[in-house]
């Protein structure tokens, strides 16, 4: 066999397929991971790096950007090989084998793919203002890498959903000022985190949106906001715009595989295995057959667990599916065991 075809290939490496590259060295599976994006973590890493995650076990709380730098750790120790910045296009089944186009003309083969894509594709929904386009980059923002870079400036907030709140509250005590503008006065967000708003010094105007953002070309100074009932226009001075007005996510190519989807969900066993042989699922994108959907890190991980050790009896008939605890694994692997 071609020492370019892999055991299993990772389709996404979010925590989910971060975890799978993990299990899938810890057994000792020829691995690949391939992502879109060009940095690992999936939605976690883009959308809220900053924020703090409570339901991952072993952590009281953890920082997303934290989580995903322990998962990366974590999953390269047996030195997968990763393929970033590359999105994967086509599937097909040939000879026993699965083959990946991707849309850099690259052809990955391997023997079982397993696809733990999230919820595939997303962009931001962008803000519909004059100016807001403009200043994309010098001002206007849809993702926070690192709040510290609104340190001491006039931060106006759009959007009444779980990430505008959230934001607005993580980054008091850090922007000089920070407005909030919704245009309804029912909010998306946790009961919890709207009662903290509530109480918190963020200028919230309810029934707004942004009629422009406006600047010297370089940088964002100002914004026209206006009350959606009367028609009033204010302009108040900020420094940043950040839009949290939902996200758009689409399957994309994935529709087009062959496998059985309901929704944006592709379907699978308790096995995590899917209508395709050797096609595994895990994580947001994958939808029981007969059981509850938890769009969870802790379910994605389990998933993911259960998918490689069927994989490695998938493509390996002699191995077997449960191969003991990670302990007694790793004992045998420095003893040299098989």
């Amino acid at each position: 066999m071609p020492d370019d075809v892999y055991d299993i290939t990772i389709i996404g490496a979010g925590p989910s397929g971060l975890f799978a590259t993990f299990y899938a060295g810890l057994r000792q599976m020829k691995t690949k991971l391939i992502d879109a994006l060009e940095e690992p973590g999936g939605q976690v890493a883009v959308l809220y790096p900053e924020k703090y995650v409570f339901d991952v076990p072993a952590y009281t709380r953890v920082l997303a950007k934290d989580l995903v730098k322990n998962l990366v750790e974590q999953a390269f120790q047996y030195n997968p090989t990763v393929v970033l910045g590359e999105r994967v296009m086509t599937l097909r089944r040939d000879n026993g084998l699965i083959e990946l186009g991707t849309d850099k003309g690259t052809t990955h083969v391997s023997k079982a793919v397993l696809i733990a894509a999230g919820v595939g594709a997303f962009s931001p929904n962008r803000l519909d203002a004059q100016g807001a386009s403009d200043y994309e980059g010098k001002g206007v923002y849809y993702f926070v890498k690192d709040k510290s870079a609104f340190s001491g400036k006039r931060l106006l907030v759009v959007g009444g959903g779980n990430s505008a709140v959230d934001w607005a509250l993580n980054i008091q005590g850090i922007a000089k000022k920070i407005t909030l503008v919704h245009r309804r006065d029912v909010f998306r967000a946790h009961e919890g985190s709207v009662a903290e708003l509530m109480k918190s010094e963020c200028d919230i105007r309810l029934f707004h949106e942004v009629k422009s953002v406006e600047g010297d070309g370089s940088k964002v100074t100002r914004a026209v906001i206006f009350d959606n009932r009367t028609k009033a226009e204010e302009t108040i001075d900020v420094d940043a715009v950040l839009v949290n007005i939902g996200f758009r996510a689409d399957l994309g190519p994935i529709k087009d595989w062959g496998l059985q989807i309901d929704g944006r969900e592709i379907r699978a066993n308790g096995k995590m295995e899917t209508s395709i042989p050797g096609v595994f699922v895990s994580g947001d994108i994958a939808g029981p057959l007969d059981g509850v959907k938890l769009n969870l890190i802790a379910t994605g991980y389990a998933q993911a667990a259960m998918a490689v050790n069927v994989a490695k009896a998938y493509t390996d008939p002699g191995s077997k599916i449960f191969p003991g605890h990670s302990s007694e694994m790793t004992q045998q692997r420095d003893e040299g065991v098989t």
